[in-house]
């Protein structure tokens, strides 16, 4: 009965339009009045501590560290190099999306920033340039999902806040299964492009070669910055991110010059209007986070999935097939925060990874990003590409279908993400 009721009024003010937040509020007075529990003071005091977290003040460091980077001109910049690289190979724009999308996603962690940034600049060039518009867009759509596995990612903070397990942990093990995903669009694309008769650009000189990556190793310095520093142990993650955002905004200023003082304000109320849906929705989810422990809903869905405890691998098989169906009708911020504290009491009593688990659990929401009908991401190429939605929805297809086999790969071959974790722990 109150599993019932949790996804009923859950699911049922999603349906109505209610905002997720709001929707979760519902959701934990309902389960309140339920277990005869209710009590406004408390509600509050849950609302509160929800968003009172040092690990959560990274958030709107990394988020600002990004605004300032695509108006300071380093987003520019990081497309700039990657074109001089390989635009003149067949195909060469895709690989400059896919390249482009990497190195931002080192720098700001949002899969929808990034999409929007890199669609606005590469998009544009890839139609009038006689690239087919629908798997461009399909293309940069799916690398703007490997913003959120490699770090510094806001999902792993959101995931580790909620599941109590090492940031710094989870941001180490992205990185090679975000590479993964790089190669595996990029292998896909060479296919594509191969079959297409598709525009070239000149090789560029050396010296344009040079100047290129002369005017962008300020840009690519951050990730090397963030990185660096937490595996060294110099700063925790929520500091890396406050050097981000300082590092962004002297570079952008002082070296760059792009970023001006009266364009400061706008920048930072921009990152200020994200941050509040992120955080209002970090505190929405501690209350029926609290009351799903209270209501013992983990025990319950262990007790439900029992004879699947001694076989991990199939247990993942089916937490992940549920995980991309819940995925296509809600966002992955509020997936991740409903999910983790249901899920983490029996992944941890089938033995499975916590750090591992993460991992495959985020890059499943991130596909989550790109199905139909609520993905954000393909919500961001539509518009930026101008394509009907039903097109973009096709273009994406075969290169979600990739990030779903590389998925189930990792799955059944865990090693490929604890191995490259041990050695760099």
């Amino acid at each position: 009965m109150t599993i019932v009721l949790f996804l009923s009024v859950l699911l049922g003010c999603i349906l109505l339009g209610v905002p997720v937040a709001f929707s979760l509020i519902a959701c934990g007075i309902a389960l309140m009045i339920h277990l005869d529990l209710f009590d406004a003071q408390i509600l509050a005091q849950q609302l509160v501590s929800g968003a009172d977290s040092f690990s959560l003040l990274a958030i709107p460091f990394f988020v600002l560290a990004g605004e300032i980077m695509n108006e300071g001109g380093l987003s520019k910049r990081i497309i700039d190099l990657p074109m001089k690289l390989v635009g003149h190979k067949r195909g060469g724009l895709g690989f400059v999306a896919i390249i482009a999308a990497m190195i931002m996603a080192s720098l700001s962690g949002s899969a929808v920033a990034d999409t929007a940034a890199v669609a606005a600049m590469l998009l544009p060039m890839m139609k009038t340039t006689g690239y087919p518009v629908d798997k461009s867009a399909g293309l940069i759509g799916t690398a703007g999902i490997i913003a959120p596995i490699i770090p510094p990612s806001i999902p792993f903070i959101i995931f580790g806040v909620a599941s109590g397990v090492s940031i710094t942990k989870l941001f180490l093990a992205g990185i090679f299964p975000g590479i993964l995903m790089g190669v595996c669009l990029a292998a896909l694309w060479w296919w594509q492009a191969k079959r297409l008769d598709l525009m070239t650009f000149s090789k560029a000189t050396k010296q344009e070669l040079c100047l290129s990556f002369k005017n962008s190793i300020w840009a690519l310095l951050l990730p090397v910055i963030i990185i660096g520093g937490f595996r060294s142990g110099m700063f925790t993650p929520t500091e890396a991110g406050a050097v981000a955002a300082f590092y962004a905004l002297i570079v952008s200023i002082f070296v760059y010059k792009e970023l001006k003082w009266s364009q400061l304000y706008k920048v930072l109320l921009a990152a200020g209007k994200t941050t509040a849906v992120v955080m209002f929705l970090v505190a929405a989810a501690q209350i029926t986070g609290w009351l799903i422990t209270i209501a013992e809903l983990p025990q319950m869905l262990t007790e439900l999935l029992e004879p699947l405890i001694d076989s991990p691998t199939l247990l993942l098989i089916v937490i992940m097939l549920a995980v991309f169906i819940i995925g296509m009708v809600m966002d992955l911020t509020p997936t991740v925060l409903i999910l983790t504290p249901v899920l983490m009491p029996l992944v941890l009593e089938a033995g499975i990874d916590p750090v591992y688990f993460g991992v495959l659990f985020i890059l499943n929401t991130s596909i989550g990003l790109l199905t139909p009908p609520v993905g954000n991401v393909l919500n961001v190429i539509t518009g930026v590409s101008k394509l009907p939605f039903d097109q973009a929805a096709k273009g994406v297809m075969p290169y979600m279908l990739m990030m779903v086999a590389l998925l189930f790969t990792l799955i059944f071959f865990p090693q490929l993400v604890l191995t490259p974790l041990a050695w760099l722990q």
